[in-house]
């Protein structure tokens, strides 16, 4: 049976969930709501698939954060890569804001990554903070490629959301949808099938649950979101941005 939603993001490893980690996976699940989990370096990305083997309906996606200060393995996450829980390489990318990490560090590192994904025919799940621009070049040079992946939390505007469409990439939204209007010129211009709902639990809460910790069950307000600024029904925004995460990370 296929789930009526996919939280496409979401980092259940962390300590915010350390005292009822099973019954937040689980409030989710019961509402047929899948969730991918997602590492930002060795430990949380080995975490995130124990936490997804225990599960049907949870995944894992294991990589490097542009903000984790630690050398890329190519080995460990190739082996990471070959459980069958795993259905994408990051979160990696780049983020001009990080404290951790000079830019071309993490353009090293991204490029790993990038090259990890197309040896395993993986998609990225990319990160990125003030970063658009040089993201958006970094791919183009894989433009010939069989790349492809998602923009998480997607910041930027319409022209460049437009370009990573080109490229054949993804954005997905989160609850910052909800209480800020920034984005709703993306939302309603954006190709259906080019876009996706995640929760970056336990960050950004939606409106409802604003200033409380996040949860894989509150995707479903991005969800109702995207369907008030599209003027269209919840059940299309839910079938089409399920079915573009089955699609896209094949499960």
């Amino acid at each position: 049976m296929n789930p009526n939603l996919v939280d496409i993001h979401c980092h259940l490893d962390f300590k915010d969930f350390n005292d009822d980690r099973d019954e937040v996976i689980k409030r989710a699940l019961r509402e047929n709501i899948w969730m991918i989990n997602i590492g930002i370096d060795a430990k949380t990305s080995q975490k995130a698939i124990e936490i997804a083997e225990k599960y049907e309906g949870v995944f894992a996606s294991v990589g490097l954060h542009p903000d984790e200060k630690e050398n890329f393995d190519m080995d460990y996450y190739r082996q990471l890569d070959k459980h069958p829980k795993v259905v994408a390489i990051g979160e990696c990318g780049l983020d001009l804001k990080s404290q951790k990490s000079n830019l071309k560090s993490q353009i090293n590192i991204f490029e790993k990554q990038i090259e990890l994904a197309l040896e395993l025919d993986k998609p990225l799940m990319i990160h990125c903070r003030d970063a658009h621009e040089e993201i958006l070049d970094i791919l183009n040079s894989y433009r010939d490629s069989k790349l492809r992946g998602n923009i998480h939390f997607f910041s930027g505007n319409w022209e460049q959301a437009q370009k990573y469409f080109d490229l054949g990439f993804t954005i997905s939204f989160t609850g910052v949808i909800t209480f800020a209007r920034d984005y709703d010129e993306v939302i309603k211009k954006s190709p259906l099938d080019k876009i996706m709902i995640e929760t970056d639990a336990p960050f950004v809460a939606p409106v409802l649950f604003r200033g409380k910790r996040n949860e894989p069950l509150y995707v479903r307000e991005v969800a109702k979101k995207i369907a008030e600024i599209r003027n269209e029904p919840y059940e299309k925004i839910a079938e089409a941005t399920t079915q573009n995460a089955l699609r896209l990370f094949g499960i």
